[in-house]
């Protein structure tokens, strides 16, 4: 095998400069250009210009938009970062970075056109196992660049947990936390991001500050919810609990809306952290003529309950689907089926339509997993996602269910994948914080989580197209989650009375508008 050597860092930068300069002209021309400084610095070795790099750069998880970098920067080492931000802050043309976990989004938003793109995961390789640190105190300081699963695992050994998830764990901890992380949990729990007691943070100056609530706290809440906008997180300190061993994972189906929608939000007004009868999860579903019962979010139902499920469905168009779980451990076993009992009294599904699992705590909150693999081992996995994420007021819900479910998802009768419907209450969300949820002390949250054929994802667009515009002519006043707008007019209706107090952050923390270029807030071309 032929000896690999590294290249000289004045020859990849030259590089650099070269690819960037032959970009001028273009349809959508760069003006970056990669200071002569860095010809100094020690990061040249790991700044990557090869087709592999740059392909895996730029694409993501959506599989809709393409965008090269210029370079990726593979990452040894926090201080790999700072330099390049420094490097981008102190030239005379600021060159676009965007720092990249697992490539999550699906509209680009971790990509830099034109720019140098930060590959998160390659620190992994160059922590020895020591990316995850659980303190004494019922925290852990996780990395930026790790799993959520790796969170789950570490902290396991030591008996304690995060409260708060995302459905799926195979995200880095700085990428949820830029956007909320939410999931089932959140009701009771709030989003990841309310779980958090402090953060180390590469602001667009190239300045690695810690922040919290008491130190730096107008970065803290910034970078929490702030789509990459303030900072890269390197580093969290995530809220433990004592975790549960088991978990009695229970489905309802509905007919009727208004009881499906009504029983979700009785449940989630007991969410007390301490409150004993409360659930530790919920979620809802629709189970559609078009989809399958057990998508690839989870396999739950008996195979021999499908016909009867299909029955529903065929009679009802829609079925609602009521997801809870209630989590338990040796001391609360003896107890868990009384405390159900009384919860589940007066609730409002099908008859005969209540099924139940009982499962271990990480297969629980692992159940996207083995759908994942599934598809990957089908080649179903890396397709377009043309995704839509939105948070709606609860007074609003009948009206989308009508004009938006059983109507325009109806009449289009395109959609296979998953599509989630579940309340969270406000009081669990830090207003300070950048996320932007409705007014209403209840909302929902809506997801679209569409896969489809390179093909046929235009389809999809336009019923999100549908739905958005609806949802205006209705006065519906929705906000996205994982947004994506097209121009800043949108983006500051979208932040609404946040949107000063976001510009004035970004002019603070990067006012050279160097950091995450795909989120095309700043710099919408």
């Amino acid at each position: 095998m032929a000896e690999k050597f590294p290249i000289p860092t004045y020859i990849i930068i030259i590089l650099i400069i070269s690819r960037l300069i032959s970009t001028i002209g273009n349809s959508k021309p760069s003006n970056i250009l990669v200071p002569h400084k860095l010809l100094t610095l020690d990061i040249g070795a790991r700044l990557h210009l090869d087709p592999a790099a740059i392909k895996s750069a730029s694409s993501d998880y959506g599989n809709i938009f393409k965008e090269n970098p210029v370079a990726v920067l593979y990452p040894t080492s926090t201080e790999d970062i700072v330099a390049l931000v420094k490097a981008a802050y102190n030239s005379s043309v600021p060159f676009k970075i965007a720092a990249k976990g697992r490539g999550h989004s699906v509209r680009g938003q971790a990509m830099a056109d034109g720019g140098v793109v930060v590959e998160m995961m390659a620190l992994k390789n160059y922590r020895n196992g020591n990316g995850i640190t659980v303190g004494s105190g019922f925290y852990a300081d996780v990395a930026g660049e790790q799993l959520w699963i790796d969170v789950l695992n570490a902290t396991l050994e030591h008996g304690l947990a995060p409260a708060s998830w995302t459905d799926y764990l195979y995200l880095t901890v700085g990428g949820t936390l830029s956007n909320a992380g939410i999931s089932g949990q959140t009701f009771r729990y709030g989003p990841q991001i309310s779980n958090v007691y402090e953060l180390d943070v590469i602001t667009g100056k190239g300045e690695l500050m810690t922040c919290s609530a008491l130190k730096n706290s107008e970065l803290f809440y910034a970078a929490l919810g702030g789509l990459g906008q303030f900072g890269i997180i390197t580093r969290a300190r995530i809220a433990l609990e004592p975790a549960p061993k088991r978990v009695k994972w229970v489905r309802m189906l509905y007919s009727d809306f208004s009881s499906f929608s009504r029983d979700q939000e009785y449940l989630i007004s007991m969410n007390g952290r301490r409150q004993k009868q409360a659930l530790d999860y919920l979620e809802g579903t629709l189970i559609m003529d078009q989809g399958s019962l057990d998508n690839w979010r989870s396999s739950f139902f008996p195979p021999s309950d499908h016909p009867k499920i299909i029955s529903q469905v065929k009679t009802h168009a829609i079925i609602y689907c009521l997801e809870v779980a209630k989590y338990y451990d040796d001391h609360t076993q003896s107890t868990l089926h009384k405390e159900l009992q009384t919860l589940f009294k007066g609730l409002s599904y099908l008859p005969g339509f209540m099924f139940e699992k009982d499962v271990s705590y990480v297969e629980f909150l692992n159940r996207v997993r083995s759908g994942e693999l599934k598809l990957e081992s089908q080649g179903l996995w890396e397709v377009p996602h043309p995704w839509l994420n939105l948070f709606l007021p609860k007074s609003r819900i009948s009206d989308f269910n009508k004009g938006v479910f059983r109507d325009i998802v109806l009449k289009r009768n395109i959609t296979t994948g998953p599509v989630l419907v579940y309340p969270m209450n406000r009081n669990k969300w830090d207003d300070r914080m950048s996320a932007v949820i409705p007014d209403e002390d209840v909302f929902y949250t809506v997801g679209f989580l569409h896969s489809s054929g390179f093909d046929e994802w235009e389809a999809f667009d336009d019923q999100n197209k549908e739905i958005l515009k609806f949802c205006e002519n209705a006065g519906i006043k929705v906000k996205q989650y994982l947004p994506y707008h097209r121009n800043k007019e949108e983006w500051i209706k979208h932040f609404g009375s946040k949107w000063n107090t976001f510009a004035q952050r970004k002019a603070h923390f990067d006012p050279k508008m160097i950091l995450s270029p795909g989120q095309r807030i700043f710099n919408n071309i």
